[in-house]
């Protein structure tokens, strides 16, 4: 007999996995329904340009690409971004802005298994489309920081840099691999202080440009120590507007009341090619080697890029693979309960006595009480038993004698104490154990 396992990269989820899942995913629905965003779902595959044409060097090398049976090329989405985009080509280009659009969903990634990294893995994300505004861009951060906090994570940070910044900062080096230079400024925390120095001298820059890189990847923290900074080694017009836009920003997030949780990091370009401004990243302290657990940014361009008109457009995904391990691990799930409340127990085998405990069964459901029978028609010591390995913290008996007369038993497993009632008291009773 062949054993099949899961494939390498994915997860199977048992009942305690998926009850803290939808916990945390309740909970950002909560908030970013709050924010006006409506939810949306693209499909699980598109055809493989569409990832192509903007996703980045590094994620086109890491799609589930396959030819279908109509010799389609087609991919499993990297992530939602591009197809949030298409959609809005397809039909939405002449609805009202903003467009506010939110998703959870699974995405797939071919790459090597890791702390918070699968193959099939989970986001939650927002895409607000239609605003060149800087209130867009801190909409979308305020939301991402009220996100976090509302699975009760505190100790994070969401790092703002600027893509624009760092194309400037290319140019004054006279670098003119710019992507790639900016590639190799996002990687800088996986390499060594010599790995990464030699990797910039393979762009051509000097000794006295390589302390200029290091300047700039060390502009992080609060805009009144970051910005006067930042202002003498950009000097360029367009630089000097995008850290006007950076000033205002985190101005409007203090009208958000969330400013402690964001700090400027001139360092961070975020993987995709499709950013085009405003990006963003959000660090945890963790001990499990997990680094972003989330982030986004503009992405002006890209809508243009599949056909559409010139709009404007920003977001966020939130990784729940990573965020999921860094709340269980700080403590800060609650204790959840698994499975049924209340347990219902017969004796006999009569058919009548087993449709009497499925209409005790559904009143109590009907009532909102988490309950199931025995259908495997336990004797009364098994089935107790089996009432607590569910964890029930209720077991309702119908004997011959209570069946006789309209009765039932109510057991409270904890402490031992039963009593017996009318049948149409049973789940008023139940309601005082639970």
């Amino acid at each position: 007999m062949v054993r099949i396992q899961r494939v390498k990269g994915t997860r199977d989820l048992l009942p305690e996995d998926m009850i803290k899942r939808r916990y945390v995913f309740e909970r950002i629905r909560e908030v970013f329904e709050a924010y006006g965003f409506k939810e949306i779902l693209t499909p699980t595959f598109e055809y493989t340009k569409l990832f192509e044409l903007r996703s980045g060097e590094e994620v086109v090398e890491q799609l589930y690409a396959f030819e279908d049976k109509g010799g389609r090329n087609l991919s499993l989405r990297p992530d939602l971004t591009s197809s949030v985009a298409r959609l809005f080509v397809n039909g939405f280009q002449t609805a009202p802005k903003p467009i506010k659009w939110y998703y959870i969903t699974n995405m797939f990634r071919y790459e090597e298994p890791q702390s918070g990294r699968l193959r099939e893995f989970w986001q939650a994300g927002v895409e607000l489309i239609g605003s060149s505004n800087i209130e867009a861009d801190a909409e979308v951060i305020a939301l991402l920081i009220e996100s976090y906090l509302s699975t009760g994570l505190k100790e994070f940070t969401v790092n703002v840099g600027n893509r624009i910044l760092l194309d400037e900062f290319a140019k004054m080096l006279g670098v003119k691999d710019d992507i790639g230079l900016m590639r190799l400024i996002d990687k800088k925390d996986k390499m060594k202080r010599e790995e990464f120095v030699k990797a910039l001298q393979e762009f051509g820059l000097n000794e006295e440009d390589i302390n200029k890189v290091f300047t700039l990847i060390e502009l992080k923290g609060k805009p009144d120590d970051v910005l006067p900074k930042a202002r003498e080694l950009f000097t360029s017009k367009i630089a000097k507007e995008e850290l006007k836009k950076i000033e205002e920003l985190f101005e409007l997030l203090k009208a958000y009341g969330i400013e402690d949780y964001a700090l400027i990091d001139f360092g961070i370009a975020r993987g995709f090619d499709y950013y085009t401004s405003i990006v963003f990243e959000a660090i945890a302290d963790n001990d499990l080697g997990i680094g972003s657990i989330g982030g986004g940014g503009r992405y002006d361009n890209l809508i243009e890029v599949f056909g559409g008109k010139p709009t404007p457009a920003t977001g966020f995904a939130i990784g729940i693979e990573r965020l999921i391990p860094i709340l269980e691990s700080k403590r800060l799930l609650p204790e959840f309960k698994i499975g049924s409340d209340v347990f219902v127990a017969y004796i006999g085998k009569e058919l009548g006595i087993k449709k009497k405990a499925i209409e005790v069964t559904q009143m109590l459901r009907k009532a909102k009480i988490r309950a199931e029978y025995d259908i495997q028609g336990r004797k009364l010591s098994k089935a107790l038993n089996y009432a607590n390995s569910i964890g029930a913290k209720v077991v309702i008996i119908l004997g011959k004698k209570d069946f006789a007369e309209g009765k039932v038993t109510i057991r409270d497993m904890e402490s031992g104490e039963q009593v017996a009632v009318p049948i149409k008291k049973a789940v008023e009773e139940v309601k005082k154990m639970l």
